[in-house]
Formats: C-alpha cells, sequence, structure tokens
C-alpha cells in the first residue's frame, strides 16, 4: 500500500533538503486557487471602490466610484449620535441646571454625555473624576468631588462659577503683620483652630473666614477648620500664604484664577448647564432647593 503522502513519482525542481524534503512542481489544491482568485478580485473591487491612488498627471488622486470619503463617514456617524441626542438636547434647552437635577432621565444623559465634555474643558485642571491637580504650592485646582467648596457647592453656585469664572482675592499681610503674628496665626490655622488667638478677630481675618473660622461662600474664603487646604498646610505654607497672600499682585502670592467659560466663547448655556449637572452629580454638591421650587426661567449669570 503506498503512502497518502508520498510524493516520490511527482516531478520537482531538483531542489532537496535533508535528502527528503524536495520542492515539487505540481499545483496546489484547488480549494487554495478558488480562495486565491477570491482575495484577488476582492482587492481590485476594493481598489476601485474606495479612494486608493494618486494621479500625478491631475495633481490629485482617484476618489474611488463609491465616492466615500472619512469625512462623509464621520458626518454620518454624528448625524446618527445629534438624532439620538435631540430629544435630550432639546428638553434641557430651557430648563435651569436644578430642574435638569429633578429629572431622573435628563440627570442620567448628562452623567453620560458630561463625562466628553469635562474631559475636554475641565479635566486638566480639575482632574479626571473632579479628584483635583497638584503643584508644589498644593492643589492646583480644587477637588469637586468633596464637600468642600469655597464658593458654593448648591447646584446653581456651581453653575454660576463656569458661567461667570471665580477669582478669589486674599490681601498680602507681609507690611500689615509682623513676622511673630504671622507665625502665631499659622499656628493656630494649622490646628484648626483659628480663633485660638485673638489676632484672628484683631486683624481682622475673621471678617473674610468668619469669626468661626469656616469661610464665607460669598467672598469664596476658605474654611480653615477642616485641614481641607487650597494650597500648602503645613505652617510654613500658611504662613506664606498669610505673608503673600492670594491673587494680591504680590510676585510670591498665590495665583488661582478660574476662567469664564461663557464670555470665552467656550461652551454653550446648554453645555455649561450640562456641566454643573455633572459636577454635582460627583457626590459633593450640597443640598438645594426641594425639585418642586425649580423653575424653568434661565438660571442667573454671576457678573465679573
Amino acid at each position: 500500500m503506498t503512502d497518502k503522502h508520498d510524493v516520490s513519482d511527482m516531478p520537482t525542481t531538483g531542489h532537496v533538503w535533508d535528502d527528503d524534503l524536495a520542492d515539487l512542481t505540481n499545483q496546489p489544491p484547488r480549494w487554495w486557487m478558488l480562495g486565491l482568485t477570491a482575495s484577488a478580485l476582492f482587492c481590485v473591487v476594493y481598489f476601485l471602490y474606495y479612494p486608493s491612488f494618486p494621479i500625478s498627471t491631475l495633481g490629485d488622486h482617484f476618489r474611488g466610484l463609491g465616492g466615500w470619503t472619512a469625512i462623509k463617514e464621520m458626518e454620518a456617524d454624528k448625524d446618527e449620535v445629534d438624532a439620538l441626542r435631540g430629544k435630550f438636547e432639546a428638553r434641557l434647552k430651557d430648563m435651569t441646571p436644578a430642574a435638569i437635577l429633578a429629572d431622573d432621565e435628563l440627570s442620567e444623559y448628562v452623567r453620560r454625555s458630561g463625562k466628553v465634555l469635562f474631559g475636554d474643558n475641565c479635566a486638566a485642571c480639575h482632574g479626571q473624576n473632579g479628584i483635583g491637580t497638584h503643584d508644589k504650592q498644593g492643589l492646583f485646582a480644587p477637588i469637586l468631588n468633596d464637600d468642600d467648596w469655597l464658593f458654593g457647592g448648591r447646584i446653581d453656585d456651581i453653575h454660576t462659577s463656569i458661567v461667570g469664572g471665580r477669582q478669589g482675592m486674599m490681601t498680602a499681610h507681609k507690611e500689615i503683620l509682623s513676622a511673630a503674628e504671622i507665625d502665631t496665626l499659622a499656628n493656630a490655622i494649622a490646628s484648626s483652630q483659628p480663633n485660638s488667638t485673638p489676632l484672628f478677630v484683631e486683624k481682622g481675618c475673621s471678617v473674610c473666614h468668619g469669626e468661626d473660622g469656616k469661610g464665607m461662600h460669598v467672598m469664596g474664603s476658605a474654611n480653615l477648620t477642616d485641614k481641607i487646604w487650597r494650597f500648602d498646610g503645613s505652617v510654613k505654607g500658611i504662613a506664606d500664604t498669610i505673608r503673600y497672600g492670594v491673587n494680591s499682585g504680590d510676585p510670591q502670592a498665590h495665583v488661582a484664577v478660574m476662567p469664564n467659560f461663557k464670555e470665552a466663547g467656550k461652551l454653550s448655556d446648554a453645555e455649561i448647564k450640562k456641566l454643573a449637572v455633572y459636577v454635582y452629580e460627583f457626590g459633593g454638591g450640597e443640598a438645594d432647593a426641594p425639585a418642586e421650587a425649580a423653575t424653568m426661567a434661565p438660571a442667573p449669570e454671576a457678573e465679573n
């Protein structure tokens, strides 16, 4: 009986390796040839249907019989996405952020669509998911997913911050207080008991930070009792903040500015409302008015 793999009688090219491995001249199987032919035809059809090769004499390229372009495909995909989003966008257009927040369906939509908006416009400073970013001076931009807010964490407060931007200010006290007084205040604040020294009231710190040292949203002043620090929270870091201030104009002062997203034309009204709801939904937002009190009128805008 002859082995079905016996090829000793088949013609070869004359090349033999290892005494028993020869280069045969027989045709490949029919199924293989059919597959090769089908692949070649597919390449020809693909080559003609889609843009494929330059036409040097015309200084252009062959655009394909199908008229396909990546731009057209992108626009078709965008139209499909816009059609799905359209019903939600139309609803939230004339709603206040509070009304959007009170609507479960719209809140879920904003929670999903707002991620891209936040990533494109906010994450560079505030970090993904609002975790904040740091530099050598402390937080470069505040954390947005905790319950510590300089200007208030109600939904309308957050919306106002995005619309008008924020720029708090603390006076440089290096010419107002002595070095000993600055050190005394810095140690009291570092211990979370700023009013433990009479200097806190006598030198006017309580005017901005409140008599209890817990800050005032209307002024954007920090809570000095919770050990959550916008800048360096060490005794030296606190002393430097007192000494040079924030946005005070002193060369060594901290600079903390949030841009105005509305006047810059970077975001539409609807996008700003979506971002306000998205940030609020991080979980650190402060309780707001009852849902039924939310009106359909546009939310108030901040003044610069």
